[in-house]
């Protein structure tokens, strides 16, 4: 049995290219901030005053920090990069689609992220974004499955491995997808999982496609794991706005590691970041929305612009604790309109 409840869902669009790099750190750090902000338990949240009134320099007392932040930190980085059409992610995505024979011509990407400490809930983020006709290609003989209609039974399967029999067989592990890649023009659509390590690497039934870091000094040619059944995506990112997310998110974990201090030089020896990490210090007794807020004439104009929606989660379990009421979601550029 599933039951629903509301999501704040921030999106983060992005306006213009990355200028200085100054500027382009202390944009996309404001989101992070608000991201880890909004992600705060509700009941914690309370205890300290509100999300609204929370002060920057109890942020790193209130927040636990997880293991996989920084493979989130890559899902994110990376359906950024392919909404926004990234020439260096998107050239190398559309190798790996074009194996999978999927038609199409504006790519993009669905976020497809599950709250992994704790509580039995998946965030259902894909379901404004599916229409009732969007197919999955899954890559044997067979019909292609519309995906949106299976996307409750998919939260149930992440947590609850008895779930998992009501998936169709052929795309029974398509739980573990952290992205739908593919087409928005013609609504074909590919499960995709990354990893921040490609040793973490899986295949799974359902899964098509698999994104990872490039090794440095190896090939980075798209090629076909036919043991695990993917094609193998990896992504070089120098110079490229994923770059600037990394650099910036950086920036948040040392600040906040520092206890909301300058970190010391030998955590943060970059110039540019350590200069971010002074805007934060100099306000780190001032909430933290007051402090996203007096960010925004410091950061690159325009570079990025927030709005916020309701996104669903859909409860697989019992358990009532929330570990997450906010997800932050990069978008696109929007060009030529």
């Amino acid at each position: 049995m599933t039951e629903t409840h509301g999501l704040q869902l921030r999106l983060e669009f992005q306006e213009h290219p990355v200028a200085d790099e100054v500027s382009a750190i202390t944009a996309v750090v404001r989101p992070i901030l608000a991201g880890i902000l909004y992600a705060l338990k509700r009941d914690v949240a309370n205890e300290a005053g509100g999300h609204q009134n929370i002060k920057l320099f109890m942020l790193p007392r209130l927040r636990r920090p997880g293991d996989g932040d920084i493979g989130i930190c890559f899902e994110y980085a990376v359906h950024d990069a392919l909404n926004r059409q990234n020439q260096m992610v998107t050239e190398r995505v559309a190798d790996a689609i074009a194996r999978c024979n999927v038609p199409g011509q504006a790519m993009g990407s669905i976020l497809f992220g599950a709250e992994k400490n704790g509580a039995r809930t998946l965030i259902d983020t894909a379901k404004e974004l599916l229409t009732p006709e969007s197919l999955l290609l899954y890559g044997t003989q067979g019909r292609p499955v519309k995906l949106r209609r299976h996307l409750e039974t998919m939260a149930a399967a992440f947590r609850k491995p008895d779930a998992r029999v009501a998936l169709p067989q052929s795309i029974s592990g398509l739980w573990k997808a952290d992205l739908f890649t593919g087409y928005r023009d013609t609504d074909r659509w590919i499960g995709t999982t990354l990893k921040i390590n490609r040793d973490h690497l899986e295949g799974a039934k359902g899964l098509r496609i698999g994104i990872v870091p490039a090794h440095q000094g190896e090939s980075d040619a798209v090629t076909k794991d036919d043991g695990k059944n993917l094609v193998v995506c990896p992504l070089p990112y120098d110079r490229s706005f994923m770059q600037v997310f990394y650099q910036a998110w950086e920036v948040v974990v040392q600040f906040l590691a520092a206890d909301a201090q300058l970190p010391r030089e030998a955590n943060l020896p970059r110039p540019p970041s350590r200069q971010v990490a002074r805007y934060l210090e100099d306000r780190r007794v001032f909430s933290v929305v007051q402090v996203i807020e007096a960010l925004e004439p410091l950061a690159q104009p325009e570079l990025l612009r927030t709005e916020e929606a309701a996104a669903t989660v859909v409860q697989t379990a019992a358990k009532t604790a929330e570990t997450t009421t906010a997800l932050m979601a990069p978008m696109p550029r929007q060009t030529g309109t």
